[in-house]
């Protein structure tokens, strides 16, 4: 039996009410814990993006990927490994400004990480970082450490790959058509 390795998944639908609801409905059926959910409006407009990750199998991947592509307003799915995508998360970390200022190690962890300070006020100030989900919870406990987080949050995983448009051109050049059609 295969190991179970995080895999993200891919989907582009139409923007469709309750789409969501239907694709989350397969991994519920199959008892599988979404680890992270990013759905956003893609580059092509009407297409909506939804990159989802959860720790599975490859047989149950692929046969999750096949079920999502079933439903109607699904234009495509694909399932990637790490190494086939470009990913990355959003963090922003609320940090006391008192106590921010009053340790000088603070500044230099933040900068370690590539992090930004996006937000500065006598109470609180507010980090940002991008980047890959081990070095933002490392940040987290770091800051952590120095007592200084007052939240935490974090999106999820964004991906691209460059390999997931070639139905979706196909949608958009059927579309075009069909508009060209009713003229």
């Amino acid at each position: 039996m295969d190991n179970k390795t995080l895999y993200t998944i891919i989907v582009h639908s139409e923007n469709i009410a309750g789409i969501l609801n239907q694709i989350t409905a397969v991994f519920t059926r199959r008892q599988i814990n979404i680890e992270s959910l990013n759905v956003s409006a893609s580059s092509i407009k009407g297409v909506h993006k939804y990159t989802i990750t959860c720790w599975t199998t490859h047989d149950i991947v692929e046969k999750v990927v096949k079920q999502i592509e079933k439903k109607m307003d699904v234009i495509q799915a694909h399932y990637f490994s790490d190494d086939e995508i470009f990913l990355r998360e959003i963090a922003m970390y609320k940090v006391s400004t008192p106590e921010f200022q009053a340790n000088p190690e603070a500044s230099k962890v933040i900068r370690r990480y590539s992090a930004h300070i996006v937000e500065v006020n006598p109470v609180f100030s507010i980090v940002e970082m991008t980047g890959m989900s081990d070095d933002i919870t490392s940040l987290y406990q770091e800051l952590k450490a120095l007592n200084c987080v007052l939240q935490f949050v974090r999106s999820g995983r964004i991906a691209v790959s460059t390999s997931c448009f070639e139905r979706v051109n196909e949608y958009l050049a059927h579309h075009e058509e069909r508009y060209r059609n009713q003229k």
